[in-house]
């Protein structure tokens, strides 16, 4: 068996049509190798993850027409924001006035008003606040509401406003701009709900599963000094109460050195006369009345004592 020969360097981590014999330098036959991705009809990619978010959308830049945007879910994981789930499809918005991109593995969306782009990664993403709102159709009103905490929190949840995505000034437009659009009432409730301050999905939807069985809003990621010279900054706090609720994920309970310093952190607040809560993925997405009962109970023990 003949050895397939080497593709151009210039075609690693690339994504090109297969007729555009001037760029790729290759035979039809050798564009099927098995070292030739085929992301999209008419595409073909080489050295890409087409697993990633990023590359699924460089593979398909080659079928990008002139003011066409990647949208809604597609957009949301460019700009790391947390979604339930990632789409496995690749959205993406025409241009005013084009037909909806139309290919294996896309799903297309028109606009009958003009969307501003902006650049991401190299690509054309519509802007933050407008993706918020075209995530409505399809996000429980509750991970509406943990988006728009990413937005305007940024990454280092909050203490670094020049990280954040948007303003709630931004969302406020948004929302007004969308109107009665698909997922309005989505994005009302929301709206009214989105703080400054979460640093995670489990962060916002927790604060939010407080507020909605009738329990004061607790304050994300506030600093709180515990001993002299150090400040910890709990996933959520009660100051009236003493109270801090800890958000605890998969890696705090599989790595040994998240695990102490899980311990550690709990024996500081502990020690400044804080009760500490724990809450994992079974109190949010599986038993949330068992984990609300258990908050009123230690509310209750600390009216007790006070």
């Amino acid at each position: 068996m003949v050895p397939a020969s080497r593709l151009p360097s210039h075609l690693q981590g690339a994504a090109f049509l297969a007729s555009d014999v001037h760029f790729h330098e290759a035979t039809r036959s050798r564009l099927r190798g098995r070292d030739v991705q085929r992301p999209f009809t008419g595409v073909r990619a080489v050295g890409l993850d087409l697993e990633a978010v990023l590359d699924r959308c460089r593979a398909y830049e080659p079928l990008l027409r002139q003011g066409d945007a990647f949208s809604h879910e597609t957009a949301a994981g460019l700009y790391g924001l947390p979604l339930p789930s990632p789409s496995r499809s690749v959205h993406v918005l025409a241009r005013i006035g084009s037909a909806r991109p139309r290919s294996r593995g896309v799903t297309g969306h028109t606009t009958r008003t003009a969307v501003p782009i902006r650049v991401v990664h190299g690509l054309p993403v519509v802007p933050p606040a407008i993706v918020w709102c075209q995530l409505a159709a399809s996000l429980r009103r509750e991970d509406l509401g943990a988006v728009g905490d990413a937005l305007v929190t940024g990454r280092r949840g909050g203490r670094n406003r020049a990280s954040a995505l948007a303003t709630l000034d931004d969302l406020r437009g948004a929302v007004r701009t969308w109107g009665s659009g698909r997922g309005a009432r989505n994005l009302a409730w929301a709206l009214l709900r989105v703080r400054v301050g979460a640093e995670s999905r489990p962060e916002s939807l927790t604060r939010l599963l407080l507020v909605e069985h009738h329990l004061p809003e607790p304050i994300a990621n506030d600093p709180t000094p515990v001993r002299a010279g150090l400040v910890l900054h709990p996933d959520l706090k009660w100051e009236r109460w003493r109270i801090v609720l800890e958000y605890e994920g998969d890696g705090h309970r599989t790595s040994r050195s998240q695990w102490q310093r899980d311990i550690r952190r709990q024996r500081d607040f502990e020690a400044a006369g804080w009760a500490v809560i724990r809450v994992t993925s079974h109190d949010l997405f599986v038993d949330p009345a068992d984990f609300v009962a258990r908050v009123r109970d230690v509310i209750a023990l600390r009216c007790r004592g006070s």
